[in-house]
């Protein structure tokens, strides 16, 4: 591609989508590199799907910090559900384990090594 880029119009639909897949490389290239990595974000889209589908609902969390602390939640329960773990046991799990737990070992908390 850097090699051909040159020889290309500049402005031509080719010459964008070469200067774009340059620019994105290392993006393009993880799925190459890790096989954990998957080619389509539809997973990662039907996921938000809910949240943007309820996204009026959730201008009245009160604050900025309510809607953090929402989005922190939100965040947890559907990690928990991808990982096969019932959202509702891995919360409680997760509360009644966090407070004895050293700050250095948080990754332990995770719930695809938190089973309840």
């Amino acid at each position: 591609m850097e090699a051909t880029l040159p020889r290309i119009l500049g402005r031509s639909g080719l010459a964008k989508a070469f200067r774009y897949s340059l620019a994105n490389w290392r993006a393009l290239t993880t799925v190459l590199r890790d096989g954990r990595a998957c080619l389509s974000n539809n997973a990662a889209e039907r996921r938000m799907r809910p949240l943007a589908l309820g996204r009026k609902n959730y201008l009245f969390a009160g604050s900025l910090a309510g809607g953090r602390q929402a989005a922190i939640i939100y965040t947890l329960i559907g990690t928990a559900e991808l990982n096969g773990c019932d959202p509702e046991a891995y919360l409680r799990t997760l509360l009644e384990r966090i407070a004895a737990h050293p700050i250095n070992g948080l990754e332990e908390l995770a719930p695809w090594r938190l089973r309840p």
